[in-house]
């Protein structure tokens, strides 16, 4: 079986629209806004909690309620999906390939997309968040073919960040750069898999 593996954030879904609001709930600037929340993004995605996440971006310590706030708004301006790529998904499903999700995402984004529809298309969805290990470090490979059961020759895996790319291409993934799902059915279709 081939196993396509597709990351989340501006592959399956749109950028997020949320940071605007976010920015406005903490009375913060919106470029200054975005620099932070950024900055703190990889500890999040590799396990932070949330109200530890949110109190660095706003620069002081927030309670409980502010923070669930934020994380209602940030988790729900991820999910606007892209619906050529979920056509594509579609169609590699139906051609009978495994697929899986990988995504460098802080655990409680995991949970919302754990009961989208679409979600069931896969057969694995894995978030950095809970595993507190994140792309590109090699274990985030060796985990992934862990779960899938599968060799890395046994796999495609598409990521928008070129440093992912190149730590999936080290473990002897398939790895190709996200450029758009009419990109990636050319890939598959000259590889077979369509």
């Amino acid at each position: 079986m081939r196993w396509i593996v597709f990351d989340y954030g501006e592959v399956i879904s749109k950028r997020t629209a949320a940071l605007a609001e976010l920015a406005e709930i903490l009375g913060a600037d919106p470029t200054a806004f975005e620099t932070t929340y950024w900055a703190h993004r990889e500890a999040y995605d590799r396990g932070m909690p949330d109200i530890d996440y949110w109190s660095a971006v706003a620069g002081k310590a927030l309670d409980e309620p502010t923070s669930a706030q934020l994380t209602k708004i940030d988790t729900t301006g991820w999910l606007t999906v892209e619906q050529s790529t979920l056509d594509l998904i579609a169609d590699i499903k139906a051609a009978g390939h495994g697929l899986a999700l990988l995504s460098n995402a802080p655990s409680a984004f995991g949970r919302l997309v754990e009961v989208e529809a679409w979600s069931t298309q896969f057969a694995h969805l894995i978030f950095s968040g809970d595993l507190k290990i994140a792309k590109p470090d090699p274990e985030m490979w060796a985990t992934l073919l862990e779960r899938l059961g599968a060799q890395p020759q046994d796999c495609v895996f598409f990521d928008d960040r070129q440093v992912n790319i190149d730590g999936a291409a080290a473990a002897g993934i398939d790895a190709q750069l996200w450029v758009s799902a009419a990109k990636a059915r050319e890939y598959l279709a000259a590889v077979e898999v369509l």
